[in-house]
């Protein structure tokens, strides 16, 4: 055979591969983001059923308003002042569990942050929050409600791990020399890494897993608006941060 034919032959071969490996990469890439919107959608309704349902506590509180104030006025009228305190303390403590804490300045971050706080408080989860989100973002609600929930999630989860008087969880998010800046930090038991990153606490080492796309979307997010994540781990401390960009 001669030269140029076997040349002309593995250069085939290797123009073959070359668009082989190619269609295998973006055969896998829809196949993640297929899999990234299937978990992002079911992530997206997990949060609205958890607002859902605090927001029924509201209601529901509202529904009885009336019952509530005649039965004080019951209590003043006999005087009952003993009863009528022990009355109110147990109301207090009832809008405690409903109250929406924290006010971001985004009326879907408050809806979501609350919400996952309600949900650390009662795995009696210590948590210390300090919240303003600037009126112009980069991304979409959609996308920073996507950050702000799987950041939460992943907190809440290392928490629940632990003992109940190790629990506590920091949030904090503002405005940094022109950058959103986003932190969480959160009490933690064993950090696994794999491959160079963090794992979820539901990943395998050696396995992506559903719920290592939480992780990926906060990084993708990132990313798409040139911002950047830093995770650390020290001390039984778990530690997230992101920034992007503002201007």
């Amino acid at each position: 055979m001669e030269p140029i034919i076997i040349i002309a032959e593995v250069f085939a071969a290797l123009v073959f591969l070359v668009l082989l490996s190619l269609l295998l990469r973006r055969a896998l890439y829809s196949l993640i983001d297929r899999r990234i919107e299937r978990f992002q959608s079911e992530l997206i309704e997990k949060q609205v059923n958890e607002i859902q349902n605090m927001y029924r506590q509201v209601r529901g509180w509202r529904h009885d308003y009336r019952n509530h104030i005649q039965n004080m006025k019951i209590q003043l009228s006999e005087k009952n002042y003993g009863g009528l305190a022990d009355y109110l303390s147990e109301l207090a403590d009832d809008l405690d569990a409903v109250d929406m804490v924290v006010k971001t300045g985004n009326v879907m971050a408050d809806a979501i942050l609350n919400s996952k706080l309600n949900m650390a408080e009662k795995l009696n989860v210590r948590v210390n929050v300090k919240a303003n989100i600037p009126g112009k973002l980069p991304m979409s609600d959609v996308e920073l409600c996507s950050v702000l929930g799987n950041m939460l999630d992943n907190a809440i989860e290392a928490c629940a791990a632990l003992p109940q008087e190790e629990r506590f969880m920091r949030v904090y998010i503002g405005r940094l020399k022109d950058q959103l800046y986003l932190s969480v930090q959160n009490s933690a038991g064993k950090v696994r890494r794999g491959k160079g990153t963090y794992l979820s606490t539901k990943q395998s080492a050696g396995a992506e897993g559903q719920h290592g796309y939480g992780l990926f979307r906060i990084d993708r997010i990132a990313k798409k608006y040139g911002g950047y994540v830093n995770r650390q781990s020290e001390e039984g401390v778990f530690a997230t941060e992101l920034t992007v960009p503002l201007g």
